[in-house]
């Protein structure tokens, strides 16, 4: 078993510990593949099933480490606001201290301050579209209730309709654009498909 980091934004990391987000895409890049051909495209047509054991991100069984957006309240544990809390870590995915400056970007949280673990279920590669609206709920997105309306996330107050089947897709399609840009949905990358479930923390 191996352990590797993993970076999720606030709104993931809350889908995450309420049980909703059960996967994770991301974009597979070609130096993952270098070896395989003459090209990415060929290689992962090719031999789809080899292509997961090339994941970086680990193979059923490993584990991933969640880094988030955090705070280290040590320096200021005599301070009113602090002196309570029961850990030195503060998240900002928990919507504590918002007017804080001194939260620090989740690429920059160490092993210690690490909340999340994960244990990888299942690995492969696809297409970015080829996402059905199961996945696409399994992805973390916000719905109003159980069963939707879906939120847009370029559109702030705005609601893909309860009830039909493409709503959780163009949820997750505005999710996706939002992180990686305008055309990044019609580009229809290659992406790892990473299944997995939370575990009590190894550390």
């Amino acid at each position: 078993m191996r352990e590797r980091p993993i970076l999720f934004s606030a709104p993931m990391v809350r889908a995450i510990l309420e049980g909703t987000k059960t996967q994770t895409r991301r974009g597979v890049k070609p130096q993952h593949i270098k070896h395989w051909g003459p090209s990415m495209d060929a290689a992962i047509e090719r031999l789809p099933s080899l292509a997961a054991a090339f994941c970086p991100y680990g193979q059923p069984g490993d584990r991933l480490w969640v880094k988030e957006t955090f705070f280290d309240t040590a320096p200021f544990r005599d301070a009113p606001l602090f002196e309570s809390r029961a850990t030195p870590i503060a998240y900002r995915a928990d919507n504590e201290f918002i007017g804080c400056h001194k939260w620090r970007p989740s690429i920059h949280m160490p092993r210690r301050a690490s909340r999340i673990t994960l244990e990888i279920n299942a690995v492969r590669v696809e297409r970015l579209r080829e996402i059905n609206a199961a996945d696409a709920k399994s992805e973390g997105i916000e719905g109003q209730f159980e069963g939707g309306p879906w939120r847009n996330y370029q559109r702030d107050g705005h609601w893909f309709p309860e009830g039909k089947d493409t709503a959780p897709v163009l949820s997750y399609r505005t999710l996706w654009e939002k992180i990686n840009g305008p055309g990044s949905w019609d580009a229809n990358p290659w992406v790892w498909v990473i299944e997995f479930k939370r575990v009590e923390d190894s550390k």
